[in-house]
């Protein structure tokens, strides 16, 4: 009698990246900004910065947001960013095997110099990139040259 040989595929839930990351840095960025308990609810942004002449430019990489989705504050030279998206599983015939969209809340901040204009600083939302240009106050000049005595 012969026997029909099947082969099934079973699927594994397995997130392979915090046990055996990548790449060093990557290791070293989630034990230091995410804890085991919170990596399901947080996540963080991909971020660029950038200075130039007149401004210092920040682009925060999160796609699949809403211009309302964000907070963005200003308190005593730390500029704070947060945000949150939420998963809406809205059709019922899908099952998904594997998200590697990222979910949840996130927040990031950065200390300032003082030589900026906080009132002109401009926030803009498009092609998923979260754009911040901070203008410099050209009367305020953070270098100065000392003279030895």
């Amino acid at each position: 009698m012969k026997t029909k040989k099947t082969e099934d595929m079973n699927l594994v839930r397995r997130n392979s990246d915090w046990f055996v990351p990548s790449t060093m840095d990557k290791f070293f960025d989630r034990f230091f900004n995410e804890s085991f308990d919170n990596v399901a609810t947080t996540f963080n942004p991909r971020t660029d910065i950038a200075e130039t002449d007149k401004a210092f430019e920040i682009e925060v990489a999160v796609p699949g947001f809403d211009k309302k989705d964000f907070n963005i504050d200003l308190n005593d030279g730390l500029l704070t960013i947060s945000g949150e998206r939420k998963f809406e599983k809205k059709q019922s015939e899908k099952n998904f095997y594997s998200i590697q969209t990222e979910y949840g809340t996130f927040k990031k901040s950065f200390q300032l110099p003082d030589n900026i204009q906080s009132d002109k600083i401009e926030a803009t939302y498009e092609n998923g990139i979260l754009s911040l240009i901070i203008p410099k106050d050209e009367t305020k000049k953070l270098a100065s040259k000392i003279s030895v005595k």
